[in-house]
């Protein structure tokens, strides 16, 4: 009779690795472990104005080339390098994505991108790219999505974000209110500010929650919470928030609340209404504010590729062209080192 009572929509249960046996055998060393502490020291800095420099979380909308990551990242490293007096870059990878209906749900559900979703290989080349990333001294960033990824790779990101899409989800509160790194909370898919007005207010607050410990086991989180969370304003519908009156709109939202009046700006989705040759436009409105006296707005995210555009997921995966993303549509790397290079001589003045 229980087969008539349990799990009549499952077909099958595969048994992955746990948390700590994913890191035993891909261990944090002593490097990657001092990239991921300067990374969250440092946006810590940033946030709480030790530090004047400007955030820059930037790189591919999703990672699904491992080797294009790489490539990218050694670029990405000698430009912030060449720019860490007014920049804290940062690199974005992105594994999960959120989807409206159907379509690929990013590296670590599907790695082959065939719908076979090999989860376990994902989880590996997931953690060998963070592990390489932190080697080489550069901090990564990344969406939290399931709720049970950050106990498998979270020891190696400086900053997270929850999306538009998930901003209003209890269980990702509640999760964000443990996390080791700072936050960044996404305004709603429609642009309202509410949502992300009210994780804020509880993200900073303790929680209690279910989730699963190092070992695979069902355990009772209790968190103190995070005092590191901030608003990222991306947009929504035809609504763009990235000028001086929604800035305003926002720092007002913040201050009644009580919150800290940090705002990041994200230069892609509804602020750029999914054009990345609107992204330069949006960055050099902000960095403009800055300027003017602006002292709220404390980073910028950009979608940027080694190649611009996008590319739909072709049948013979041989056929994808090579830095291009598969997800939203993200400017090239030859625009993303100009505009920064501009950006950041704007700042020296």
């Amino acid at each position: 009779m229980t087969d008539q009572i349990s799990d009549i929509n499952v077909v099958a249960q595969d048994l992955l690795p746990t948390p700590d046996q994913l890191r035993r055998d891909l261990p944090l060393s002593k490097t990657a472990e001092r990239t991921v502490l300067r990374g969250r020291g440092e946006m810590r800095r940033i946030l709480g104005r030790q530090d004047s420099r400007i955030s820059v979380i930037v790189g591919p909308c999703s990672v699904h080339d491992i080797k294009a990551a790489h490539d990218y990242a050694q670029a990405l490293t000698a430009l912030a390098s060449e720019l860490e007096d007014k920049m804290f870059m940062v690199m974005r990878v992105y594994f999960e994505k959120p989807r409206t209906t159907v379509g690929w749900k990013g590296l670590v559900n599907d790695p082959d991108m065939n719908d076979s979703f090999h989860i376990e290989k994902g989880l590996y080349q997931a953690r060998e790219l963070l592990l390489h990333l932190a080697e080489i001294g550069l901090p990564a960033a990344t969406e939290a999505l399931d709720p049970i990824m950050p106990q498998y790779l979270s020891d190696l990101i400086s900053w997270t974000a929850i999306g538009a899409r998930t901003v209003e989800s209890q269980t990702h509160r509640e999760m964000a209110s443990g996390l080791s790194s700072p936050v960044g909370f996404k305004n709603g898919t429609d642009g309202s500010l509410g949502v992300a007005i009210n994780a804020l207010q509880s993200v900073t607050r303790p929680h209690h929650f279910l989730g699963i410990n190092q070992s695979g086991q069902t355990t009772v989180f209790r968190t103190r919470g995070n005092r590191d969370a901030h608003i990222v304003l991306r947009g929504g519908g035809s609504h763009r928030n990235y000028d001086s009156v929604s800035i305003a709109k926002c720092e007002e939202a913040l201050a009644q609340a009580g919150l800290p009046i940090n705002i990041m700006v994200d230069c892609s989705h509804g602020n750029s209404n999914k054009d990345p040759s609107l992204q330069p436009l949006v960055a050099k409105d902000c960095v403009n504010q800055i300027l003017e006296g602006n002292t709220s707005i404390i980073g910028l995210m950009l979608e940027s590729n080694l190649n611009g555009g996008n590319q739909a997921i072709p049948t013979d995966l041989s056929k994808l062209q090579y830095g291009v993303s598969v997800t939203d549509a993200c400017i090239d790397w030859p625009t993303t080192r100009a505009l920064l290079r501009e950006l950041a001589d704007a700042l020296r003045t």
